[in-house]
């Protein structure tokens, strides 16, 4: 009897002393305990867009790069590209994508498309390279600078596009508004061969150069690309900072000197819900291993532009490997 009295203080007091030191050992670890709460996914789905565009290829050169460095299984799916990526991420439905930076941004500020539908769990890994704003016309227009787009007919691109609301920025800095052109809503295959049709008489187009419509065009047109001054890229990129200073290097579409213009860019974003470390190893596996991009835009992607453009909150898991490496925004 006088055994179960001493043993049951003994019981209570040691049970009583071991919840004591788990408690400082939890509070001895540090760190972010919601960080510390996130693991590492077994598996990654990396949005991209649809299979004749550049994100679907240069995403599957991602994937086996996150693999091999990583081992974390990942896999590039087809998409609607950037717009319905955003809406993807916000959903839960994946962890990485491809958007451009103007969508990105859209999307966070829950603005134009994303008005009803703003997404606040999506944030930056890095931008990739430029998805160029292209005036098109022809010599015979005689159009050769924004303000002479004023009372004719200019394609600002399919309803819904990000390209329209690039058309409409760039107007804005130069004064002017849609209701200062006659707007014509078309695809860029639709609006290349309305320039050479003579239905339009200009047309913007925001993608990569060369952009194969503008190429087609090329082969019957003496081809124009409307320049952006200085002071007007100044000006848009002080409003809008998803846009950089780009330019369509001589040659292209046989043009005979380069032009200057605007580009917003194509980048790679993650849910928020990925662990800092996680986001931190995929970031670090791409730019090590940029060689093993197949695709040609992968000699676009340099580390030191990643943060250029942004224009929404980068994870802190690459901003840790941006850090180590001295990169910041210029």
């Amino acid at each position: 009897m006088n055994k179960k009295r001493l043993y049951l203080p003994m019981v209570i007091l040691l049970t009583f002393s071991m919840i004591l030191a788990a408690c400082g050992n939890k509070e001895e670890g540090g760190g972010n305990p919601a960080n510390e709460e996130k693991e590492k996914p077994q598996f990654i789905s990396i949005l991209t867009g649809g299979t004749g565009g550049t994100y679907y290829p240069l995403g599957g050169s991602f994937a086996e790069i996150i693999k091999d460095a990583t081992g974390i299984d990942a896999n590039a799916e087809t998409s609607g590209a950037s717009a319905e990526n955003m809406t993807t991420l916000k959903n839960g439905d994946a962890e990485i994508a491809f958007s451009q930076t103007d969508i990105a941004s859209y999307a966070a500020e829950g603005k134009l498309m994303f008005e009803n539908n703003k997404v606040d769990n999506v944030m930056a890994i890095a931008t990739l390279y430029p998805e160029t704003i292209q005036i098109v016309t022809t010599k015979e227009s005689g159009i050769t600078s924004v303000e002479d787009l004023k009372g004719k007919k200019v394609s600002v691109g399919a309803p819904g596009s990000g390209t329209v609301a690039n058309a409409e920025q760039i107007l804005e800095v130069h004064g002017m508004t849609f209701d200062d052109i006659q707007k014509q809503d078309l695809s860029f295959d639709e609006s290349t061969q309305g320039i050479q049709d003579g239905t339009i008489d200009a047309a913007f187009v925001t993608a990569g150069t060369p952009t194969g419509a503008v190429e087609s065009l090329g082969a019957t047109e003496d081809v124009v690309i409307v320049p952006i001054e200085q002071d007007k890229i100044d000006a848009i990129i002080e409003k809008y900072p998803f846009y950089v200073k780009d330019e369509i290097p001589s040659g292209t579409y046989g043009l005979e000197s380069a032009v200057t213009t605007v580009a917003v860019q194509a980048m790679l974003v993650a849910s928020s819900d990925l662990a800092d470390d996680v986001v931190y190893d995929i970031t670090k596996a791409i730019f090590e291993n940029l060689d093993k991009v197949t695709h040609a835009k992968g000699k676009l992607i340099k580390v030191e532009n990643a943060l250029n453009g942004v224009g929404i909150e980068v994870h802190s898991g690459a901003q840790k490997y941006f850090d180590e490496k001295g990169v910041k925004a210029q």
